[in-house]
């Protein structure tokens, strides 16, 4: 064998990830970066493996000395006006994530939503909204990915349960930490520093 399905897949994923990239708002980017610095405290918030995403983020922001905390921890403390929440959600309608957002709203938190569906119940109650798009109805580049679906076959599944979604969601929040770390010029000695030390 020359070529194995499951390299096959990342390179397929890869592709799809750099075509979401290619169509993302550069303005909603802007806006929610803009939200991350001019936030007193920031929160994080998802379901399933949107919430696994969320935690990661939050990890990222408190290395670089932000304030970031996850909501639903038990060291999480309470939310004020001036504090933002940023919400990854694919439907931007998981029930329990929309409770929590209507409630922060109420408090006076801001909520910037990372979602497919711009038309959601978050996305109308959101101030800053970004997306990713996870389904499209054209591929810009169909020949990167003709010969992998040659290989694999078009009738196979691309990924399961709304992966990419979540995949675009965590390169797109690590890309964010990039972009802030030039911004505040962060240097990675400085994040080594905040880095667990006890694990």
């Amino acid at each position: 064998m020359t070529d194995h399905s499951v390299k096959n897949m990342m390179r397929l994923m890869a592709t799809r990830i750099e075509t979401i990239a290619d169509v993302m708002s550069d303005e909603e980017i802007d806006a929610l970066i803009d939200e991350i610095l001019d936030a007193k405290r920031i929160y994080t918030m998802g379901a399933g493996r949107s919430g696994l995403v969320a935690k990661s983020f939050a990890m990222r922001l408190m290395h670089l000395g932000l304030l970031a905390f996850v909501v639903g921890e038990t060291v999480t403390p309470a939310m004020k006006s001036g504090d933002i929440i940023i919400v990854f959600s694919g439907s931007g309608a998981t029930k329990t994530v929309a409770d929590i957002s209507e409630t922060a709203k109420e408090i006076g938190g801001r909520i910037c939503l990372v979602t497919a569906k711009k038309e959601s119940r978050i996305g109308r109650i959101a101030d800053c909204i970004v997306i990713i798009e996870s389904q499209r109805d054209r591929i810009a580049d169909e020949s990167a990915e003709f010969e992998v679906r040659q290989m694999m076959g078009e009738h196979k599944s691309f990924a399961p349960l709304g992966t990419i979604f979540e995949t675009a969601a965590m390169v797109f929040a690590d890309a964010i930490i990039s972009r802030l770390m030039e911004i505040t010029r962060c240097r990675p000695e400085d994040l080594q520093c905040r880095h667990a030390n006890i694990e």
